[in-house]
């Protein structure tokens, strides 16, 4: 797991930067040094002839220790020159192949390997045969061209964007993150006022978007190819070298009879091998294991493919409905694992609140952001990899809330004219005076006028549903979420719970989940790893029928009952948690002071990106415990505390 950044000057008229070769190192020197987090063991930079091209790499040691794996690195050929973040777990089953093309390796590195595939069978030829997680930057001296490639889900970040000189020279910029930008004395950091309003909406600023106008988050499953020459206004656009929607689309049309029993017995053996090729790894290594479904099954299937006790990792916490630690006890107890497990008090999850804004570089408000940087931080003691269970729920429809919103839609469709209803309460909310009464009726009149399944899923996920009156400025939200037509099911029948899973692995997943895994894990230099998410794993998820997934209004059923062959039920049967802390608690208690702070009414008005009102209001609010806003005030929180971060 590595750190990558670099740029590309794209002069019009092919000459030389005016940059001097020193002022181009040391900018590049600086971008890289900002990663040093995503890679304590080494790192270096790499200027082209002109420096018009530079590459930078931090470096986390984790296949191949040896100098055999230092990037950047050129190719045998002396074509290609690639920095490269992530792991290829099948690269060593690609060798033989290569051998017999003439390729003789130096070491046993992934990015050897990597790079010799992309000197003979080209960039898309070789990440179509990679299973693993990555994220890539590659130039072809040859026809002077950067891509950028992202892996097939999202697990590995990548940003990209153009800056201005002021003679007219235009840069493109690339990173891990978004640190390496601010480094360079080109980037203009204006904050994207529609960014902000996505991330009242979703708690976290959706891709293609980042925070910063002008630079982008590229696509799961997309790569991006800039010639040296390009004179557009506009970078070309990302295109889908593996496609989601497509893959899911192709799999349901295919309809594949095989017997249920069958298909658990292929699943149970597709997911032992993820996990075998997961636990490939030259430094200790390691597990999370809340207790839950997901990560019980891979410690298990980790278990039972290793000679010595597996370390596993979980933190709890005294409050009630928080604590998981219990349950991941008994099952690490079971597995017969080397258990650690940190009791976190309140302090030590609130110390960590004012770091979060360098650790995310970009406004991120799923609060399970905490104890997942406090169980990483721990396992960091330990090992240097770890394995988490994350994507079960979007793969095998585990998340109550599509249970919950189901059962809503079957009420809401049983209501007898409820477009009329729904008008009645729209007029009745109007007609009131500005409040929290208002508020109310003017909900249920968006509940009640939903056309379909779909639309309440747009509506029922969203902490501000109307962001006019708090973002000012915004665009209109332009990401996929809202996209109907772009959806999974536009074109052929789809269930509803299907096209929701689908939906949040196309975008939850990625910019939530993921993200939060990736920089909670990577701020304390330890790599995690998602056998869960396999490409195989999820194109086989996607041949079981939904009743095979969901049955007696729980989720999941394949991997509960794979788990079952290893892991008593009764220890793992049980209501699904989140993985939280008590913000909403803390907000009224130790944490008022400084989120009064950062919600004053004057400081709000100066800063000019929220409406004061409706923000006070609810702040009000949740004080008197009317109403818990939480996740509303969290979303504002996390904005305000990474732009005060920005200017200090």
């Amino acid at each position: 797991m590595c750190g990558l950044t670099g740029f590309l000057s794209l002069n019009a008229d092919g000459q030389s930067s005016p940059r001097s070769r020193d002022d181009s190192r040391a900018i590049l020197e600086r971008m890289t040094e900002s990663l040093r987090h995503r890679g304590p063991d080494d790192g270096d930079v790499w200027l082209d002839e002109t420096s018009r091209v530079g590459l930078g790499h931090r470096r986390l040691s984790i296949l191949d220790l040896s100098p055999a794996g230092h990037q950047p690195m050129t190719s045998h050929c002396g074509r290609f020159v690639i920095v490269y973040n992530g792991e290829i777990y099948n690269h060593l089953e690609l060798r033989p192949e290569l051998e017999g093309r003439g390729i003789t390796f130096r070491g046993h590195s992934d990015t050897e390997t990597l790079l010799a595939g992309i000197s003979n069978w080209g960039v898309g030829g070789m990440i179509r045969q990679c299973v693993g997680m990555f994220a890539l930057a590659v130039w072809d001296r040859h026809e002077r061209t950067l891509t950028l490639v992202r892996d097939r889900l999202g697990i590995k970040p990548l940003y990209y964007g153009l800056a201005k000189r002021a003679g007219g020279e235009r840069v493109l910029l690339f990173g891990s993150e978004l640190k390496p930008f601010r480094e360079h004395p080109d980037f203009d950091a204006t904050v994207d006022r529609t960014s902000v309003q996505l991330l009242m909406q979703h708690s976290y600023v959706p891709s293609p978007r980042s925070i910063y106008a002008g630079v982008w988050k590229l696509p799961p499953g997309c790569l991006v190819t800039v010639p040296m020459e390009w004179q557009e206004p506009e970078l070309p656009q990302p295109a889908r070298w593996w496609n989601i929607k497509h893959r899911v689309e192709e799999i349901r049309r295919a309809n594949s009879s095989v017997e249920q029993s069958e298909s658990i017995g292929q699943l149970d053996s597709l997911l032992r091998d993820a996990v075998s090729l997961r636990m490939l790894s030259d430094v200790p290594l390691g597990a999370f294991l809340s207790g839950g479904i997901d990560s019980s099954l891979v410690v298990a299937l980790m278990q039972q493919q290793s000679s010595r006790p597996v370390k596993t990792f979980s933190i709890g916490f005294e409050e009630d409905g928080y604590n998981e630690a219990t349950h991941a006890k008994a099952v690490a107890e079971h597995l017969g694992t080397e258990h650690t497990e940190l009791y976190v008090t309140p302090q030590q999850a609130r110390d960590v609140i004012p770091n979060l804004p360098t650790m995310f570089d970009e406004p991120f408000a799923d609060s399970s952001q905490i104890p997942t940087f406090l169980v990483s931080q721990m396992a960091r003691e330990h090992v240097t990899v770890v394995l988490s269970g994350d994507g079960g729920d979007e793969l095998f429809g585990g998340y109550n809330r599509y249970f919950h919103l189901w059962n809503r839609w079957q009420k809401l469709n049983r209501i007898p004219a409820r477009r009329a209803i729904a008008a009645m309460f729209g007029a009745t909310g109007r007609a009131l005076p500005r409040g929290r009464w208002r508020d109310r009726f003017r909900y249920r009149a968006q509940l009640a006028g939903l056309p379909d399944a779909g639309a309440l899923y747009q509506h029922g996920n969203l902490h501000w549903p109307q962001t006019d009156p708090i973002v000012i400025g915004a665009g209109p939200s332009d990401t996929l979420y809202w996209q109907r037509d772009h959806w999974i099911g536009h074109d052929f029948a789809m269930e509803p719970f299907e096209q929701w899973m689908w939906l949040d692995a196309a975008t939850y997943l990625p910019d939530d989940i993921l993200t939060k895994v990736d920089r909670a894990s990577m701020a304390v230099s330890l790599e995690a790893r998602v056998p869960l998410l396999d490409h195989r794993v999820f194109e086989f998820a996607w041949t079981q029928p939904l009743d095979w997934k969901v049955a007696g209004g729980t989720g999941k059923q394949p991997l509960r009952q794979i788990l079952g062959r290893y892991v008593p039920r009764e220890l793992f049967e049980r209501p699904k948690m989140g993985f939280g802390v008590p913000i909403d608690a803390w907000l009224r208690g130790p944490l008022r002071d400084w989120a009064e702070a950062l919600l004053d009414e004057s400081r709000l008005s100066r800063e000019g990106f929220f409406n004061p009102q409706p923000i006070r209001q609810k702040w009000d609010e949740h004080l008197a415990g009317q109403t818990d806003w939480h996740y509303h005030l969290w979303d504002v929180l996390m904005f305000q505390s990474w732009l005060e971060a920005q200017s200090s």
